[in-house]
């Protein structure tokens, strides 16, 4: 059976209040009252939510499912009155604006909070996930009476929000979006279909808030002619209550690989003359308006991988530990098969990564705090440059390790990984949409690439680098010989990304082709060389003489640092030489891929 979740609060509060740390964000306007005692009762308390409430429910609800009856679905036992508890105890409203219900906790310590909700049941957390971006867009983008009307309650979870994007002849083309707005006096009749809406019906909430991209009449083509409108599934009265049901409906869910108790839905829209939609900001400025869900989406994406890559690690870790089978050499009787070698590697590759990805989601959100709150403007865009850059590789890369990560714990498993009672499959089939979900990897790496990089001559790319360049040379003048190692490596990685980025730079304007063969790689580098350079950072700050934390987790803080360093940084030399090799790489999957490009 799997395992019990818990918590590593270990690493969580070292992240915030070292790492980080919490007294940088503690100088932040509005986050003064943010003390250790503060931050260490919310993790407790959610570690024991996160514990007793929502793990129980994960392999049962995976089990179980969603089941669609008369257009109404019904979420797998326990989740309703799991999500009755989750809102009752004010959890959802952890980092939300206090003008409308919220905490306004910073984004810092949300994360962690938020980690322990995905590790412990994904699934679950994919509701109020899309709900917490419902309220990004609304509090950014409508008006002040729709703020009025629909974040009291989002933030309180009384209802729940989505986004409705996706379309079954559009994918991930937003340009060709064409469900249809026509304008009907105060409001719009909205047409079409959406799918693939996650939460977009369920039992949970008395009322579902759709946020949905649709095209007015005479609007331009493509992605500059779509408008966003806010689409309740219940029609709001003057004095806040239900009124009648609009016409919106579920047509059907989706039967996937994983997330079996996340109902995947198919929406549709006016089968009965128009669903009654309000015009979030200005007519055909809706992506953009998405972009700001889209992308505090991203960012909780990427979390989800750390989540789930925490999750199969555990499982793997304790089914490693009660394992006995063969011999370990120089050692007498059978032990378990934690003590040999490739188990060890396997389970330390879990780690590790795991750790760095972490590190990096963590530092991530601490520059979301930095560039709301920060007094100094300049600091605040400085911030958001870095959020921006970090965004994509926070999402794309915590999401592909993921995956591999939950395929080792399958390994470490052998045989009875493939069986689903174990629970450790579950890990692996719900990590895999986490690479799809906001923009799949490829994307990602496109925005990484033309957005991030192309786009400002490379400028925040190369700050990023000098930073970790930094961090390297610490290492290297340090007197201990493993930090002198770490840093040693980190340099030579630092290096080959920037002749990397320089060939990019170059290259870009005649042979496009050649440098978006690169863009994957280029991704995986720079999520490689992040985590290198934050374990590296934690080595350093477990190593200092005033560090006063457990020895024990400052030796496995720094034995994390050197395994990374041997077993997964020097991978950076090598994907750099396929980047520069772009040309010869577009080249060959042209050639290779003839006989389907050209029947």
């Amino acid at each position: 059976m799997p395992v019990d979740y818990r918590a590593p609060l270990a690493d969580m509060h070292f992240i915030v209040h070292q790492l980080i740390p919490l007294s940088r964000i503690q100088t932040l306007p509005g986050y003064e009252e943010v003390d250790d005692d503060l931050v260490n009762t919310i993790l407790e308390e959610a570690s024991k939510f996160a514990n007793q409430v929502l793990s129980p429910i994960n392999w049962t609800g995976d089990q179980e499912g969603c089941i669609l009856e008369h257009a109404v679905v019904k979420t797998p036992s326990g989740f309703k009155d799991a999500y009755q508890q989750y809102i009752e105890a004010g959890w959802i409203s952890l980092a939300a604006n206090p003008n409308f219900g919220g905490q306004g906790l910073p984004a810092s310590l949300a994360t962690p909070v938020n980690e322990m909700w995905h590790s412990a049941n994904m699934a679950f957390m994919l509701c109020p996930m899309l709900t917490a971006g419902a309220i990004e867009a609304i509090e950014h983008h409508a008006t002040a009476n729709q703020q009025s009307i629909y974040l009291p309650k989002l933030i309180s979870g009384e209802w729940a929000g989505t986004m409705n994007l996706t379309e079954p002849a559009a994918g991930s083309d937003l340009s060709a979006v064409s469900t249809k707005a026509i304008p009907n006096g105060d409001h719009y009749l909205i047409t079409g279909t959406k799918i693939f809406i996650t939460y977009g019906e369920h039992d949970l909430t008395e009322n579902i808030v759709h946020l949905v991209l649709a095209r007015l009449p005479n609007a331009p083509a493509g992605v500059k002619g779509i408008s966003l409108f806010i689409v309740p599934k219940f029609l709001v009265n003057a004095d806040g209550s239900l009124g009648p049901r609009n016409d919106v409906q579920c047509a059907s869910i989706e039967h996937k690989l994983g997330i079996h108790a996340s109902p995947t839905a198919v929406m549709s829209f006016g089968e009965a003359g128009g669903a009654i939609g309000y015009l979030v900001g200005e007519e055909n400025r809706g992506l953009e308006y998405m972009f700001t869900m889209m992308n505090n989406a991203r960012l909780a994406v990427g979390l989800e991988g750390v989540a789930v890559a925490e999750r199969a690690y555990q499982q793997a870790a304790e089914y490693a530990k009660e394992r006995v089978q063969g011999k370990v050499p120089q050692k007498s009787g059978k032990l378990p098969i934690l003590h040999h070698a490739d188990v060890q590697r396997m389970l330390m590759l879990m780690k590790t990564q795991t750790e760095a990805m972490r590190a990096l989601a963590y530092i991530a959100a601490a520059g979301v705090d930095f560039a709301q709150k920060h007094p100094d403007e300049a600091i605040r865009q400085s911030s958001q440059r870095r959020v921006d850059f970090l965004t994509p590789i926070v999402k794309a890369w915590s999401t592909e390790q993921a995956i591999e990560i939950a395929s080792l714990g399958v390994q470490v498993h052998g045989g009875m990984g493939y069986i689903e009672e174990t629970g450790a499959a579950q890990h692996l089939r719900d990590a895999r949409i986490t690479t799809i979900y906001e923009g799949t990897t490829g994307i990602q790496a496109g925005d990484l690439l033309g957005r991030k990089i192309i786009r400002d001559d490379g400028v925040e790319a190369r700050k990023l680098i000098a930073e970790i360049e930094a961090e390297a040379q610490a290492c290297q003048n340090h007197t201990d010989p493993d930090l002198q190692l770490i840093g040693h490596e980190l340099h030579k990685a630092t290096q080959a990304l920037a002749k990397a980025l320089n060939w990019l730079l170059t290259a870009h304007n005649d042979q496009p082709q050649a440098t978006l063969a690169g863009a994957y790689p280029l991704l995986r580098s720079f999520g490689i060389l992040c985590g290198g350079w934050l374990l590296a950072k934690s080595a350093l700050i477990v190593n200092s003489p005033s560090y006063s934390g457990q020895n024990g987790f400052a030796s496995q803080k720094k034995a994390s640092a050197i395994f990374y360093t041997h077993e997964v940084l020097p991978h950076v030399v090598g994907l750099v030489q396929t980047i520069c090799a772009g040309a010869d790489v577009a080249k060959a999957m042209n050639d290779g891929l003839a006989d389907l490009m050209n029947p």
